[in-house]
């Protein structure tokens, strides 16, 4: 794979994986995905640290109980273990997510 991701190619990935998420790419404890949610994002508490990065649309961000506005180019720090999801979110909302670190996240 190479070491350069674009935002068209991470989308034509997704759609043919045929998800509202696919991994793009690993290296060591990094793992790059694109996560598009249709509606409603499901997602639980990860077993890792984790960094989103938003590529596209705007929404709310619950992060344990604090909602935090977003929009494209914003990054969000998730720690693992976290109760967090994308609420009121546009249509067009898309995101890279980027998950690092052992099991049980990093320690601060």
């Amino acid at each position: 794979m190479s070491a350069t991701l674009s935002v068209q190619d991470a989308l034509a990935a997704l759609s043919k994986a045929g998800g509202e998420f696919t991994t793009l790419f690993r290296h060591g404890t990094l793992e790059v995905e694109i996560y598009r949610p249709v509606g409603m994002d499901k997602q639980q508490p990860h077993r890792r640290d984790e960094l989103y990065v938003v590529i596209s649309g705007s929404g709310t961000f619950l992060h344990g109980v604090t909602r935090t506005p977003f929009g494209p180019g914003d990054a969000l720090f998730v720690e693992a273990g976290v109760e967090h999801r994308f609420i009121d979110f546009t249509d067009d909302f898309a995101t890279w997510v980027f998950f690092y670190g052992p099991d049980g996240g990093e320690r601060a």
